[in-house]
């Protein structure tokens, strides 16, 4: 289900990459550097977790070869992991490197915050989008 952020929890800058309300990305898994749902990202957070995406196998196997495993639980930090066919929300800068090497997963633009335009151009973006 994608829902509007909390009014409580969202500011004028939480717009995604189209210029609109910045929708929820997922609940279930809870997901964002906040854990609020939303790819929500501030000046705290130095990851850019700002690219809502669609999980793919392909996409978790080059995060763990890259040194980021998504898929394993680890309950130490209150992480169950992910799976193929979440929506999660991944740093700008990861999912710029899988696209280049042609293992992005697709991308819910409306859940995508405006930060990632920082580092990612909207057509490359756009060009992996499930709700263009």
């Amino acid at each position: 289900m994608i829902r509007a952020a909390d009014d409580a929890r969202t500011d004028a800058a939480d717009r995604n990459v189209l210029g609109g309300e910045l929708q929820t990305c997922s609940v279930d898994p809870v997901t964002g550097y906040y854990r609020d749902g939303c790819c929500r990202s501030g000046a705290d957070d130095l990851g850019v977790h700002s690219v809502c995406c669609l999980l793919t196998e392909e996409f978790l196997e080059f995060s763990k070869a890259a040194g980021n495993d998504l898929s394993t639980p680890r309950p130490e930090w209150g992480f169950e992991g992910v799976n193929p066919g979440d929506r999660w929300c991944l740093c700008a800068a990861r999912w710029l490197e899988a696209d280049l090497a042609g293992q992005s997963p697709q991308v819910v633009l409306a859940a995508t915050h405006r930060r990632t335009l920082d580092i990612v151009p909207l057509e490359r973006l756009q060009a992996r989008a499930v709700d263009a």
